[in-house]
């Protein structure tokens, strides 16, 4: 009895006594510890027979020693993501009680600090803010334990997944360009042979074309398009979708987009063509109310006495002493405007003359209109070129060349082969005998020492006094340069394929502008300066050395006689280039609106058009009858 007793005994301590330590090293092991640190601290001591159990994640080191590899490390500072980069290193053994805790590094309350080892990588969830260079440790066991427990902070893991992150800005058409990318898939549709033999998907796609047109409408944004624009997007997406069934054939859709494509790109070359003949018309003409203004200060002129008709200051217009203004126009409004501007920042106004020279058809008006509204204090001489009788054909070879048949082919017979293409020198200026007494300044001012020339598309916003008394250093002409890019070079007016250009000219030479230059007649009497025009217009008979116009004989005729004026003198660009920095044009003694979008036009530049009509007087009788407006 006794001995079966003690075999129980021996049985019980073999066996049942092993069973209860193993189950409560195991229950140690793995229940839940009452914080985050110490389930870290058993779960990485717990061995097995006196072996490292390896996890999954993490390669175990031996359970005496440790040493902490060279690594680096990416450390989270504070809450707003702010990362620093540690890097240190250790070659001194530790206890492994002292050794840093790889696990404990992921679930630390920051989740913050990351270890690389050499033959493993590790990944931390939700961490994007990392370099590439690290790899980020893999923490689902841990995120399982961490649920379990449900000792973890609860606002650890939502700080990790709400993290924001950099999305790419939405473009403000980006549903607009989608519903106009559907339009042009469902015309593909409704030419191919598959789905217009199916009479019910026509009908279908037709009406959807028609709603998303008219959600469509003019918006340029999403915000301009109405509420039901994305159901209709929407709808048309599905209707698109019974067409990819009936269609398949991705070949067919391709071939039609291409020659949809190839249709496209000649209209538009076509309405490129249409839109820069129309500009060049409306350059050429004048409104009706501009039409009307010369007739009514016509029929008022002649109504007038002769003594009526007279200027005040007549003494004055031959005193070299005075500032002389040369402009030669046939727009009554436009020379308003110009000596307007010019009085008006003008310091002493009574020392200025302006000598305005128009056409028989336009003299009456240009004297009507300055008589009932004087320039102040300043002097005006308005007189007709017909008046010039030493400008004839004999003494001037342009005036011979514009009424050559020549001429006239060249202009109006376009079908001819000789005619240019190129509708800018299709402009009816170039045939005006205005655009070219420039080139007679002292046969036109005798008794004039200097003139200051002014083109009438000019606006003045400060006193030119200073650039009458500045010295051109020998110089004719006073302009300022254009060569800020290169088709401002001589190569871009003048035709250097002709060995008479080529040989006396460089063709990446400096060009420069009319429109308001300072003109030295006496020099130019000296250098002879307008036998050296006639010798270039003879030489062009032909229009082989240039085209048209009055800049390439200048460029020509006052080459190496002209003196560079600063820049902020003259400013132009405002007739055509919408990028005129308004610092420049602020700083511009001068602003020129050379190009075809004049500002007293409809296809002006409409942010450029104040520093025009704020010298316009649009309260004046004759603009009001004429319903000239703003």
């Amino acid at each position: 009895m006794n001995s079966r007793k003690l075999v129980l005994v021996l049985l019980c301590i073999t066996v049942i006594a092993p069973i209860v330590l193993f189950t409560d090293r195991f229950s140690t092991t793995f229940n839940v510890s009452p914080s985050k640190h110490e389930f870290v601290e058993d779960l990485t001591a717990f061995t097995v027979g006196g072996d490292s159990s390896h996890l999954n994640l993490l390669p175990q080191e031996s359970s005496t020693s440790v040493k902490e590899p060279v690594r680096v490390v990416y450390s989270q500072a504070s809450r707003d993501h702010k990362s620093t980069r540690v890097l240190s290193a250790t070659n001194e053994a530790v206890d492994q009680s002292q050794t840093v805790n790889p696990i404990r590094q992921v679930t630390d309350l920051n989740l913050s600090q990351t270890v690389t080892n050499n033959n493993d990588e590790v990944k931390a969830s939700d961490h994007q803010n990392f370099n590439n260079d690290s790899r980020i440790m893999e923490t689902n066991i841990i995120q399982e334990s961490a649920q379990t427990s449900g000792k973890f902070d609860k606002r650890e893991p939502t700080k990790t997944n709400n993290e924001k992150r950099t999305e790419p800005t939405a473009m403000p058409d980006a549903r607009v360009r989608e519903l106009k990318d559907q339009l042009v898939r469902a015309r593909v549709y409704l030419s191919l042979p598959a789905t217009r033999n199916n009479p019910n998907f026509i009908r279908e796609l037709r009406l959807r074309i028609k709603e998303v047109t008219r959600a469509l409408s003019d918006a340029t944004n999403d915000s301009d398009l109405p509420k039901n624009a994305y159901g209709r997007l929407k709808g048309m997406e599905q209707t698109l979708a019974k067409g990819r069934e009936i269609q398949d054939d991705c070949a067919a859709v391709v071939k039609k987009l291409r020659a949809m494509l190839h249709s496209t790109e000649e209209h538009l070359r076509v309405h490129k063509k249409q839109a820069l003949f129309l500009t060049q018309l409306t350059a050429k003409t004048l409104s009706k109310g501009l039409h009307c203004l010369p007739l009514r200060l016509t029929n008022k002129y002649y109504t007038l006495n002769s003594s009526q008709q007279q200027f005040p200051n007549q003494e004055k217009l031959e005193d070299p002493r005075l500032i002389h203004y040369a402009l030669f126009s046939d727009n009554v409004l436009a020379a308003a405007v110009v000596v307007n501007s010019t009085i008006t920042h003008a310091k002493h106004p009574s020392n200025h003359v302006f000598h305005i020279v128009t056409d028989r058809l336009n003299y009456a008006a240009m004297r009507m209109w300055f008589i009932v509204n004087p320039p102040g204090k300043a002097s005006i001489q308005v007189q007709n070129i017909e008046e010039f009788t030493w400008l004839n054909s004999s003494y001037s070879p342009v005036l011979n060349q514009l009424g050559s048949q020549s001429m006239i082919d060249y202009y109006f017979r376009t079908h001819r082969a000789n005619s240019d293409s190129n509708l800018k020198f299709r402009n009816p200026k170039y045939l005006s005998i205005l655009n070219h007494l420039r080139f007679y300044l002292p046969e036109i001012f005798p008794k004039l020492k200097k003139v200051l020339f002014l083109d009438d598309d000019i606006v003045v916003q400060n006193d030119l006094s200073g650039l009458w008394s500045l010295d051109l250093k020998g110089n004719v002409n006073g302009a300022v340069e254009t060569c800020g890019e290169a088709f401002h070079r001589f190569d871009r007016y003048l035709n250097f394929s002709n060995p008479l250009i080529s040989k006396n000219f460089d063709p990446h030479a400096c060009g420069w502008a009319y429109g308001m230059n300072v003109f030295d007649l006496e020099e130019w009497r000296r250098q002879n300066i307008t036998e050296v025009y006639h010798t270039w217009q003879n030489l062009n008979h032909d229009r082989q050395l240039w085209k048209l116009g009055t800049l390439p004989p200048g460029l020509l005729t006052f080459w190496k006689r002209t003196y560079a004026l600063d820049r902020h003198w003259h400013v132009l660009g405002l007739g055509y280039n919408p990028h005129v920095k308004p610092r420049d044009i602020e700083r511009a003694a001068v602003v020129h609106y050379n190009g075809n979008m004049k500002p007293w036009l409809e296809i002006g530049i409409p942010k450029y058009r104040n520093f025009w009509t704020k010298y316009v007087d649009y309260d004046n009788v004759y603009l009001q009858e004429c319903n000239i407006n703003p």
